[in-house]
């Protein structure tokens, strides 16, 4: 495929963004106490008697509003195609798979790096792919530079693929490079917090059963989904993703998710929990995108969940 030129970058800034997410329903609250309606603001350039179309609540909602069967179902309402990404033009990882929505009707998207674990290639994390680009999402699964690499390495190599997605790849015009969210299995979950250290203006992180020798992470200042299994016996919970998600500020945007009965490998294959609440997450934070909200916040329960925390209201 051809690539096309450069965007000029899109969309707010993240500290605004979340300023304006604070400040909107104060607004309404005094308004309302006031005894008056909002008008809705008028482009800049719209002449007196033309037309205007209706501003949208939030310019980043992309597709329906979502259901229940709309977030565990194997495919969402964006049809998606998807780009090899060779070793050879690439620096910083080893090359992978990028899957994107093919319509551009509804503007630019969030964009999402995966990381494979220890000995993995991308192929462990691939499911990920058309399960979140189908939801309105680029996403790129990745290969590292070594399948030995250990987390923080896999974290330099996450944040590699997203430079490259927002300023090189054949898919740049179609992100909005202020949107972006990594992800990662194991080590590649490990990774996905070093990312998130190292680079706070992401705006999501999601470790599934992530591995790390670093437990403190009280500096991460980007949403984060800690996803653990019950019983994983190569990042048991109590050494991995409870000290990750206790050790994040309590002041953040955060959440535990522990899967109940499964194994390490559990996100390594379709799994309708992980999904769910991955879309969810990323929807709510990427996409700051409230119609989510309700799959997060009061906490989920189910057969599927043997424990679930969080810092709800999300701000």
């Amino acid at each position: 495929m051809t690539a096309p030129h450069d965007p000029p970058p899109r969309g707010r800034p993240a500290h605004r963004r979340r300023l304006a997410r604070t400040l909107r329903p104060l607004l309404a609250l005094a308004l309302a106490a006031a005894g008056l309606t909002a008008l809705p603001a008028v482009p800049a350039g719209a002449r007196d008697g033309a037309p205007v179309a209706p501003l949208a609540a939030n310019p980043y909602e992309r597709g329906p509003a979502p259901t229940v069967a709309s977030i565990e179902a194997t495919r969402g309402p964006f049809a998606i195609a998807q780009t090899t990404v060779a070793a050879s033009a690439v620096s910083g990882f080893r090359g992978g798979t990028i899957y994107y929505p093919t319509s551009t009707a509804e503007g630019t998207f969030g964009a999402v790096a995966v990381s494979p674990g220890f000995t993995a290639s991308q192929s462990s994390v691939a499911w990920l792919g058309p399960r979140l680009a189908s939801q309105g999402f680029v996403v790129i699964t990745i290969d590292t530079l070594s399948v030995y690499d250990q987390p923080a390495s896999r974290g330099t190599q996450l944040l590699a693929a997203l430079d490259y997605l927002t300023t090189t790849s054949a898919v740049r015009t179609r992100i909005d490079r202020n949107r972006l969210a990594v992800m990662g299995h194991s080590m590649g979950g490990g990774g996905s917090l070093s990312a998130a250290n190292t680079r706070p203006t992401l705006q999501a992180a999601i470790p599934l059963t992530g591995w790390h020798t670093v437990k403190n992470w009280s500096s991460v200042r980007v949403p984060t989904l800690v996803v653990g299994a019950e019983n994983d016996t190569v990042a048991p919970v109590s050494s991995h993703s409870e000290p990750f998600y206790t050790s994040l500020p309590a002041t953040l945007d955060k959440a535990y998710l522990e899967l109940n009965a499964a194994t390490h490998s559990a996100p390594t294959s379709p799994n309708v929990t992980v999904a769910k609440y991955s879309i969810s997450w990323l929807k709510r934070f990427v996409d700051d995108d409230t119609r989510y909200e309700q799959f997060l916040c009061p906490a989920p329960r189910g057969s599927a969940i043997e424990e679930y925390r969080d810092t709800c209201p999300h701000s």
